[in-house]
């Protein structure tokens, strides 16, 4: 049964000009299987544009907000954001499940709560608002409903990101930026260990390994964080190693 699209918008938060965007927005693929002249396409197009618009207006904010970030953290930081854990969260908060078109099928095997649809249909609802009123609107809406995600994830890449701090540190010294060397990749491709240097003015101060690049490029960068006054002196030290402590997060 098709929602009351009027009520769903109002939940949404969204005044759309033209419901059958967001109806559009609603429609599983499921749906239009099994009602092919009710609902012909599903929102699968519109979820490929929420998503380019989404990525663009979560990097905007990142880059105004966060002034001391470097290129390599607004890219961890807006794909934090843009995930798709993040975006079913901010699904969750809206209530989006309740107002997805679903075949009877995906309907009985709790689609209404599965992650992919509520991920996919945040991006898709996001295109809508999109086309129906805007850039501005849009991009109000985006972050009307990931605000928290995108504060949150600025904060921990510039409080809590060595690389982050090593920067800082580095360049008030004068010792300009960080510069990461892969030295051996181990292992095979679906259990690599990664091991990194951290370089700074010249100077190899520390090494990292982790299973990812960037967790090993991490871990070299807080095992160099206290070599940085010493390098300042004039001192030379022996590259330090650090090792990540238990699996890598995903």
């Amino acid at each position: 049964m098709d929602p009351d699209l009027q009520a769903a918008a109002q939940a949404l938060g969204v005044r759309f000009r033209d419901l059958s965007l967001l109806r559009l927005s609603l429609t599983h693929s499921s749906y239009v299987n099994e009602h092919p002249q009710d609902a012909p396409v599903s929102n699968e197009r519109l979820e490929y544009l929420g998503d380019a618009f989404l990525g663009m207006v979560v990097a905007r904010r990142l880059y105004l907000d966060n002034p001391s970030m470097s290129e390599g953290d607004l890219t961890e930081a807006r794909s934090a954001v843009v995930r798709g854990e993040t975006l079913c969260e901010a699904a969750i908060e809206l209530g989006l499940g309740e107002h997805l078109l679903l075949g009877q099928g995906e309907e009985q095997t709790g689609g209404r709560s599965k992650p992919n649809n509520l991920a996919c249909a945040m991006e898709a609802l996001i295109g809508a608002v999109y086309l129906d009123q805007g850039h501005e609107a849009a991009e109000a809406f985006v972050v009307r409903v990931l605000e928290a995600h995108i504060g949150s994830a600025g904060a921990r890449e510039v409080g809590q990101d060595p690389k982050s701090l090593l920067q800082v540190a580095a360049q008030a010294r004068g010792l300009g930026a960080p510069s990461y060397n892969v030295l051996a990749m181990t292992g095979p491709g679906h259990d690599r260990t990664y091991t990194v240097e951290v370089v700074v003015a010249g100077e190899a101060l520390a090494q990292g390994s982790g299973r990812r690049k960037v967790d090993a490029e991490r871990l070299a960068a807080a095992a160099a964080l206290e070599q940085v006054k010493a390098l300042e002196a004039g001192g030379n030290r022996e590259p330090m190693a650090a090792k990540e402590e238990g699996p890598a997060s995903p």
